[in-house]
C-alpha cells in the first residue's frame, strides 16, 4: 500500500498531508479525509490506508498547517482522560483560529490538489470527517455540490451553531449523507431534530446514533474507542463510498 507525504499550495501557504492509494498504476476515485482536532498520528494513518485498500485514493490534510507542519503539538501515544483536558486546551486557540473562511478556502485547495493528482480518476470525489473533521466535510460538501458524491461525519459537532447555521449547511448539499453520531453528543430528540432539517433540506442521508458510544469512538488512541462502532464506521461508510464513486 503506497502513501506519502505531500505538499498542499494553498493561498496561506503550504499544507503538509497524508497520502494513502492502492498499488499499481490504475487510476482510483479520490477521498478527502478529515482528522480530529488531533490531527494527522499513526491512527489517522493507519485509517486512510485501510480505505486506500478498499479501491480509494485518501489525502489527509493538517487543517491546521497556518501553526506549523503535523504534528502541530505534541501528543502521548495514547490520548487517555489524563490528558485529553490540557491536550484540548493547547488546541482550543487553533480550532478558534479556523475561520470559516480558512475552511472553504483550504476545501477549494485541498480539492484542487485531490482531483489533480495521477492516481486519481476523473469525476466526483468523497469527503470524509471526524469530531471537528465531520464539520469540515460538510462545510466542503456543501461549498462544492458538483464535485462531491458522498460525504460522511463520525462524532461530528452537526448542528452546534444553531438552526440557522444548519439550514445554511444543508441547502446546498447534492451528495449523499451518512451522519454517525456518539451516544453522549446527541439526545434522541436532538436527533429526530437534525433529521427533519436534513429532510426539509431534501437530503438523501442516514444518521443515526451508535449505541453505547462516547465522543471520539473511531480513534483507537484514546479512551473513546469502541471496536465495534468503529466497524460500525466502516459499514455504513465503504456502502456509501461504493454506490455513490465510480470505480474503472
Amino acid at each position: 500500500m503506497p502513501d506519502k507525504t505531500v505538499q498542499i499550495p494553498t493561498p496561506d501557504g503550504r499544507a503538509d498531508a497524508f497520502a494513502a492509494f492502492p498499488d499499481g498504476d490504475g487510476r482510483h476515485p479520490g477521498v478527502l479525509m478529515y482528522a480530529d482536532a488531533f490531527g494527522i498520528r499513526p491512527v489517522l494513518r493507519e485509517m486512510a490506508r485501510e480505505l486506500a485498500d478498499h479501491g480509494y485514493y485518501v489525502l489527509v490534510p493538517n487543517f491546521f498547517y497556518r501553526h506549523g507542519p503535523t504534528p502541530v503539538i505534541e501528543l502521548p501515544e495514547h490520548i487517555g482522560e489524563d490528558v485529553r483536558p490540557a491536550t484540548i486546551a493547547q488546541l482550543m486557540p487553533l480550532i478558534e483560529a479556523h475561520t470559516a473562511e480558512r475552511i472553504l478556502s483550504d476545501a477549494d485547495a485541498c480539492l484542487s490538489f485531490l482531483t489533480a493528482q495521477p492516481e486519481v480518476a476523473a469525476g466526483p470525489v468523497a469527503v470524509t470527517g471526524y469530531c471537528i473533521g465531520g464539520l469540515l466535510a460538510l462545510r466542503t460538501a456543501s461549498a462544492h455540490p458538483d464535485q462531491v458524491a458522498a460525504v460522511a461525519s463520525f462524532h461530528g459537532p452537526v448542528g452546534a451553531d444553531g438552526p440557522d447555521d444548519l439550514r445554511r449547511l444543508l441547502s446546498p448539499l447534492t451528495a449523499q449523507v451518512h451522519l454517525g453520531h456518539a451516544e453522549t453528543d446527541m439526545t434522541p430528540e436532538s436527533l429526530a431534530e437534525l433529521n427533519q432539517a436534513l429532510d426539509a433540506a431534501g437530503v438523501q442521508y442516514t444518521s443515526e446514533i451508535y449505541p453505547g458510544t462516547v465522543h471520539g469512538f473511531t480513534m483507537s488512541d484514546t479512551d473513546a474507542f469502541d471496536p465495534a462502532a468503529l466497524q460500525l464506521h466502516w459499514d455504513r461508510l465503504l456502502p456509501l463510498l461504493d454506490r455513490t464513486l465510480t470505480h474503472s
